[in-house]
């Protein structure tokens, strides 16, 4: 029997591919352009790049079609502290809320300040999730990095499923052993 276009087509998401659905998100239909760019280099799905080129924040540009409609940003590594022991999933290493459509993440509430991906050992998926808030909100940041869960922190604050995914694929750049990125 053949498989039936829906699921060959999930198959090759690159985001089941890569393990996000899954691992940091359900199943969830893409609403929303989300374009996050590092030294005026957009990421796309599975991309790779090196810790130095990730020091700062991105520019996260959020779509939307009006100003009054709000988003929340998370970005998080489940493969921390390593791919093989993820002990730490998800590390959360930023929180912008109240994002107002048609801009910036920089328009937005920063609840928890950018923690530049530094990972230790392996290749790490470092993802961008994107939801629509369905009104301003207060939120306070977590007491801790380690063991954030997006999906109970989607489920506390009352924002549904994710409308837009990303992420790249980030490595520590000196050391021995392992694939290395060129």
């Amino acid at each position: 029997m053949g498989k039936s276009g829906t699921a060959m087509a999930r198959e090759r998401d690159p985001l089941v591919v890569g393990g996000v659905i899954g691992d940091v998100v359900d199943q969830f239909t893409a609403s929303f352009p989300l374009r996050v760019i590092y030294n005026g280099r957009e990421i796309s799905n599975g991309c790779e790049h090196r810790t130095s080129a990730v020091v700062s924040p991105p520019r996260v540009i959020v779509g939307g079609d009006e100003m009054r409609t709000l988003f929340t940003l998370v970005m998080v590594d489940p493969d921390s502290p390593s791919p093989s022991n993820p002990t730490s999933r998800e590390y959360l290493h930023w929180l912008v809320v109240n994002i107002p459509g048609t801009t910036d993440a920089s328009y937005g509430q920063e609840v928890m300040e950018y923690d530049n991906p530094h990972p230790t050992a392996g290749i790490h998926r470092i993802v961008f999730v994107l939801f629509k808030q369905p009104c301003r909100q207060t939120v306070y940041p977590p007491g801790w990095r380690q063991q954030f869960n997006t999906r109970d922190f989607a489920e506390y604050n009352s924002l549904g499923l994710p409308i837009a995914v990303v992420y790249f694929n980030c490595q520590r750049e000196s050391g021995s052993g392992g694939r290395r990125f060129l």
